[in-house]
């Protein structure tokens, strides 16, 4: 017979499977106090910020390969981060759960009144009268928010193409762009043209210029209205395939990469990649 755990009346919520929301802001409440988890309560908002990151990646991921399974599950996961920030900031005094989900309706009102106008007293907008940019631009007003910068409130924690992107689109509403992406493959040729000339002599350089060429192939996803991080994900996922079907196709042979040469690695390559093409 499996015993009932004993339950007082602070802790009944935690084991309602029922439970919304606020059984999960239990469950933290339950692992941050004295006498909960030493790992949970030892930790910050900048130990906690790194798995934040991780677990938006992961359903990024899920989305990715269409897991939906996994979707719900790292959304959770999401979600929880979220409640833990917050958690933290309650025990601090500085804000709770409840703060974050006004504050985040109410910047969903205030920047669609092409839907909610009318509801909050106001005549509803059209959706090609929306100024996205000076919805956000008061909204820095009122917080006392100044920039000095266009390129001023872009995240220093973003991936180096994201960030890379973001900056060469701010950049561009006040007109520092190419018009055409030929002229960005031009500059990609020049920037290919420098790196080339430092390989082997100079290694910092050569961080240097390979880092311009990176930069100069983000602005050129731009510019395609291509998402670089999308982008070499699918070519990261492309070569995982490819060579997990080299490691197959060795393996049936009773060998590995490390018994083959290159060139038969190479023919094994493009036998996965005719394969892909043809479907098969």
């Amino acid at each position: 017979m499996t015993e009932t755990p004993d339950r007082t009346s602070s802790d009944a919520m935690v084991y309602d499977r029922e439970a919304g929301i606020e059984r999960l802001l239990e469950i933290m409440e339950r692992l941050r106090a004295p006498d909960g988890c030493p790992w949970d309560r030892e930790q910050t908002y900048g130990t906690i910020a790194p798995y934040t990151i991780e677990e938006a990646c992961e359903v990024a991921d899920a989305i990715e390969r269409g897991n939906l399974g996994d979707l719900c599950e790292e959304l959770g996961d999401l979600l929880l981060q979220v409640v833990y920030h917050a958690r933290i900031a309650e025990e601090e005094g500085a804000f709770a759960f409840a703060d974050v989900v006004r504050a985040v309706s109410d910047k969903m009102l205030r920047r669609h009144p092409h839907v909610f106008g009318f509801e909050q007293g106001g005549p509803r907008a059209k959706p090609e009268d929306v100024n996205w940019q000076e919805l956000k631009a008061q909204e820095r007003a009122e917080k006392g928010e100044v920039r000095d910068s266009i390129l001023d409130g872009v995240p220093h924690t973003l991936s180096g193409l994201s960030r890379a992107t973001t900056l060469t689109k701010r950049a561009a509403k006040v007109g520092f762009d190419w018009t055409d992406p030929q002229d960005v493959l031009g500059k990609i040729q020049e920037e290919s043209a420098e790196l080339v000339a430092e390989i082997g002599e100079d290694q910092d350089r050569t961080e240097e210029e390979y880092g311009d060429l990176l930069f100069v192939m983000a602005n050129l996803a731009r510019h395609l209205n291509v998402n670089p991080e999308t982008a070499l994900r699918r070519a990261n996922a492309k070569f995982e395939r490819r060579f997990r079907s080299i490691e197959t196709a060795l393996k049936a042979q009773n060998r590995s990469p490390r018994d083959a040469t290159l060139t038969e690695m190479d023919a094994l390559w493009d036998q996965a990649k005719a394969a892909e093409k043809s479907g098969i």
